[in-house]
């Protein structure tokens, strides 16, 4: 298994995913993913904050990461912190407790870059997603409204989001 940065050469494959996890999403919640803004996610490639694991020399998985989440985060966002996005796993490796593998990358490159915690939320009450994130580590903290959606993907004007963070 190796974890690295996603290219420019990845985002096709990316928006693919990102679609194919929408249509996932579709059949079995009310919430789910938008069709993600491409500039956003060039300009987290570009950043070094869109990341893919590959197992066997396949892609199994990809997220995003920010340092900064003010919106959804509020006075938490006072943390240094970093905050997993997107988390989106080829189909052929779902069941194989990915997560986990994020959580302990994400623990260490988080004391890289001097952060206490690493944090992720989901729109809406899929308790098997919370359990899931649980299970991975994560201390779940409850659900938000949150008070400005305005700079947010759609999905997160839909629903409360579930607030997740594990210290490191």
């Amino acid at each position: 298994m190796q974890i690295q940065n996603s290219t420019l050469a990845d985002l096709d494959t990316i928006f693919s995913l990102y679609r194919m996890a929408a249509g996932y999403m579709k059949e079995r919640f009310w919430v789910h993913f938008p069709e993600f803004d491409r500039n956003m996610v060039i300009n987290e490639i570009e950043e070094g904050r869109q990341w893919k694991m590959m197992i066997d020399g396949e892609l199994a998985c990809i997220w995003a990461i920010t340092f900064n989440d003010p919106q959804i985060w509020e006075e938490k966002d006072a943390d240094p912190s970093i905050y997993i996005h997107r988390i989106t796993t080829v189909p052929a490796f779902r069941g194989r407790h990915l997560v986990k593998e994020i959580v302990n990358w994400a623990k260490g490159y988080a004391k890289e870059q001097d952060c206490k915690y690493v944090r992720l939320d989901t729109v809406g009450e899929n308790q098997k997603l919370i359990q899931h994130y649980q299970d991975s580590g994560f201390r779940f903290l409850g659900m938000v409204a949150l008070k400005d959606t305005s700079t947010l993907p759609d999905h997160y004007k839909l629903d409360k989001v579930s607030l997740f963070e594990l210290e490191v």
